[in-house]
């Protein structure tokens, strides 16, 4: 473009824009709420003292679980004792195995699904090293999507060979 044709093209813009701006902050504000019709309405609140039983009523019906601090704490005593026996139970001698549902999707590849693993506490080790392991076997292709059960007292091959059919 000429230097004449874009001196005049920007004057152009600059008389535009100056006119809509004039036009916007000095029109009759009024008239563009009454199209809009907003209407304005005050409310009221009023304070209800409720008492116990009425609160724990509303609070029961709306689906929460009242309980005083007494019975809050027993069962948080009862929890702990039931986890120190169980931890008991498994110093014992008694295994511990663990089950998970693994979700495979589109994309996902080997490490991700070791990551699942160990965070299911299905291996032990690292993600990196499952990742290993199935391309050792060479089926790091043969990922699909899809829904797998596996549990802590398979082995790695055998999770392997659920995981990637």
């Amino acid at each position: 473009m000429k230097t004449n044709k874009l001196t005049s093209f920007a004057a152009g813009i600059l008389i535009a824009t100056s006119i809509s701006g004039a036009v916007y902050l000095l029109g009759d504000n009024d008239s563009s709420s009454k199209a809009v019709g907003k209407t304005v309405e005050k409310q009221t609140t009023v304070k209800e003292d409720l008492s116990d039983a009425e609160m724990k009523d509303k609070l029961t019906a709306a689906g929460f679980v009242v309980q005083s601090k007494e019975d809050y704490d027993k069962n948080i005593a009862t929890a702990k004792a039931e986890g120190q026996k169980t931890a008991a139970n498994d110093a014992n001698g008694n295994k511990v195995v663990y089950r998970a549902v693994i979700g495979v999707s589109q994309g996902m590849t080997s490490i991700d699904v070791g990551k699942m693993l160990v965070k299911a506490k299905i291996i032990k080790g690292s993600a990196f090293e499952f990742s290993r392991a199935v391309e050792k076997k060479k089926v790091e292709n043969k990922l699909r999507p899809g829904t797998y059960t596996v549990d802590s007292a398979m082995t790695r091959d055998q999770v392997i060979a659920a995981i990637f059919k």
